[in-house]
């Protein structure tokens, strides 16, 4: 068990306190965009309670925001923006979990702890912005085009910080990065299990795919000499799961998760067709397996269908990324210590900023339960009993993680 003079309703109340940024009126829910009014709200906020914790805030040129420790220290944190309806806890519980753990360290005398709420992991802009920024995967002039879907790009976002903003704190300062999350998914509420110890983050891979039919009359146009683009987009999703079902395992997940039709009205056969197409997968060959199969089933339809279809690469790939071992260990025998048989090592089927810093430092993640295993959404929650349960195991890993690596 850790000796730190961690106070869980301290913690509790501080994540309360950041939810009334862009909370929802109605719900637990809240509205927190990167960059938004209620996003700059709430890291001037942290801000203040790092300095009250020991820290020294420290507010970089993409919004990402530190409170540093004196010297090399570890880092922990995870993001505070949020989906445009989002749930109180997601990126949320990491940064303020991070920052009790650092104001208990610091009331101990040590060991040093450091805390970051990275910027817009969300994707407003991209997921992981501002993580991929520092990390230096993406670079600034890159990430400074992205445009959100209000036709802002970052550089006009961030522009809110000038004069506000310092430089980018170097990587090699911190030790290591420990991410505390919600799990997001239904795995350890319907186990009734308390902790996940991360053994790695999935790998994504993502396309914006275009199909071009003929635009025509609905009433006039016969079935059969149609190139109705909606229609070729349909066979796409509804033969998409038995092209991979010989790959795929019961973690990997493919979603078709945003659509938008040409011209859009009833009375027309649509022209155009443009959709998502995102696959996540823990094992990078897998997920070439499954590419090569999408591949496949895109040219067979654009076959059959006379429509022309074609694929965009969005972003940059994000490839699986295993947690560190020895974090792995630490953060596994803290579980046990303090909830006996009720913890499991387990992937994250969802992106993290870990994922992110795992090239630059030893990486390991933390999961609680999530009621239902809804997340993204207004109704995200996760019992009071369960946040504290991960902060003591946090709190007990800490003394068992090499600080001097």
């Amino acid at each position: 068990m850790s000796n730190l003079p961690i106070d869980p309703a301290r913690c509790l109340a501080d994540l309360h306190a950041l939810r009334r940024f862009g909370g929802d009126a109605a719900s637990m829910g809240v509205r927190r965009r990167a960059f938004s009014p209620e996003d700059i709200a709430a890291r001037d906020w942290l801000a203040g309670r790092m300095a009250e914790a020991g820290l020294t805030p420290h507010l970089d040129p993409v919004g990402n925001l530190f409170g540093l420790a004196k010297g090399r220290s570890l880092l922990l944190g995870s993001h505070s923006d949020t989906q445009p309806e989002g749930g109180w806890l997601d990126g949320a519980l990491g940064v303020i979990a991070a920052l009790e753990i650092a104001r208990a360290a610091h009331e101990a005398g040590g060991p040093a702890v450091s805390v970051v709420s990275f910027q817009d992991e969300e994707g407003r802009f991209g997921a992981l912005t501002g993580s991929s920024v520092w990390s230096g995967k993406l670079p600034l002039a890159v990430a400074d085009a992205l445009v959100a879907s209000d036709g802002t790009t970052f550089a006009q976002a961030r522009a809110a910080l000038a004069g506000r903003a310092a430089g980018f704190v170097d990587p090699a300062r911190f030790t290591g990065f420990v991410e505390m999350h919600i799990e997001q998914g239904p795995v350890l509420d319907a186990m009734d299990e308390v902790i996940g110890v991360v053994t790695g983050i999935v790998g994504l891979r993502q396309l914006q795919v275009t199909v071009l039919g003929q635009q025509n009359h609905a009433g006039t146009t016969p079935m059969a000499m149609r190139r109705d683009a909606f229609q070729a987009a349909a066979r796409i999703a509804v033969d998409l799961p038995a092209r991979l079902v010989d790959i795929v395992t019961p973690q990997s997940v493919w979603t078709i998760g945003q659509i938008a039709l040409h011209p859009n009205a009833s009375s027309v056969v649509p022209g155009r067709a443009e959709f998502s197409l995102q696959w996540r997968d823990i094992d990078a060959a897998r997920l070439d397996r499954m590419e090569a199969a999408i591949g496949a089933l895109l040219a067979a339809v654009a076959r059959d269908s006379g429509c022309q279809i074609t694929a965009d690469r969005l972003r940059h790939d994000l490839a699986p990324m295993p947690m560190d071992g020895a974090m792995q260990a630490a953060l596994g025998a803290a579980a046990e210590a303090v909830a006996p048989g009720r913890w499991r090592a387990m992937p994250s089927g969802a992106l993290h900023d870990a994922s992110n810093l795992a090239g630059l430092m030893p990486v390991g993640m933390l999961f609680v339960p999530s009621i239902g295993g809804i997340s993204h959404d207004f109704a995200e929650d996760t019992a009071e009993d369960d946040l504290i349960i991960g902060l003591k195991v946090l709190a007990a890993a800490l003394g068992r993680m090499d600080h001097g690596r």
